[in-house]
């Protein structure tokens, strides 16, 4: 979320004592609140897991139809007000968690002209990620953060192994459709793709496998690659990781500074060197 000074209301007293119970938790209110929205996103949530049940939804559909009522109603009425007490509106609106609110709404509403759409309400349960500030967990969001970046720093090296990956896959079902001469499995091309990308993940549904003795040659073969291949995106991500961990645990011994740059030398705030 923003910068907190860019959210908190400065107009009017009413506004800045709804602003803490909405979004700060270190009150009674404010974290009766919080757990009060998390336990109706959990209700929001089983709720549409048992609708998507046949016998269930035939006895309770309008138990399930009134609850689903009541707890988006909620939901309209706190992203509203969570809208009317911030400085800044659009911060919030264009923020990580007030998109998040607001597709936990649109489903419901999209549901009156596409019944389908109701299930799209179990996107929900990313609400759940407020738990982390809620109960005061945010470590453990540092560490989600940690991730977030390997994977954005590791995204060249990964999209030039997913080519490689995918010109490989292309190959082999070619390769396995001129083997298997066009067999239950193997008629055309793609299906033969598909084969083989099932195959190098080790997956193995079993619903397509090969019958002569080359094709079986060549899903030996496959699936062996398999296992050296998944290990290579794992292994990039993992290396950056330990990149990212040990420059987070840099700190500048005269200032403190933790914000310390890969390749950096001096420290950006008071210029000292860094061992």
């Amino acid at each position: 979320m923003e910068r907190e000074h860019n959210l908190v209301p400065e107009d009017k007293l009413w506004k800045r004592f709804l602003y803490r119970i909405i979004y700060r938790s270190d009150t009674k209110l404010g974290k009766l609140f919080d757990i009060i929205l998390l336990s109706l996103i959990l209700a929001s949530t089983a709720i549409i897991m048992m609708e998507s049940v046949p016998k269930l939804d035939k006895r309770f559909h309008y138990t399930f139809l009134i609850l689903e009522w009541v707890i988006s109603i909620f939901f309209t009425i706190e992203y509203s007000m969570r809208i009317a007490v911030v400085k800044n509106k659009r911060n919030y609106i264009f923020s990580f968690f007030g998109i998040i609110d607001f597709l936990a709404l649109v489903p419901f509403y999209l549901s009156f002209f596409f019944p389908i759409t109701k299930y799209f309400l179990i996107f929900r349960m990313l609400r759940m990620l407020r738990i982390f500030r809620i109960f005061n967990l945010l470590d453990f969001m540092n560490d989600g953060y940690l991730i977030v970046r390997a994977l954005k720093n590791s995204s060249r090296k990964i999209y030039i192994f997913l080519l490689f990956l995918i010109i490989f896959s292309v190959i082999v079902g070619s390769l396995m459709f001129m083997v298997e001469g066009g067999r239950q499995g193997f008629e055309t091309i793609p299906q033969s793709i598909y084969w083989a990308v099932v195959t190098v993940t080790t997956v193995g549904y079993g619903d397509v496998s090969p019958i002569t003795p080359l094709g079986k040659f060549f899903a030996v073969v496959l699936m062996l690659a398999g296992y050296s291949i998944i290990a290579v995106p794992t292994g990039i991500v993992t290396a950056e990781m330990r990149n990212k961990r040990q420059n987070l645990e840099m700190v500048c011994e005269r200032c403190g500074n933790e914000d310390i740059d890969d390749d950096a030398r001096y420290c950006k705030q008071c210029g000292k060197k860094l061992a």
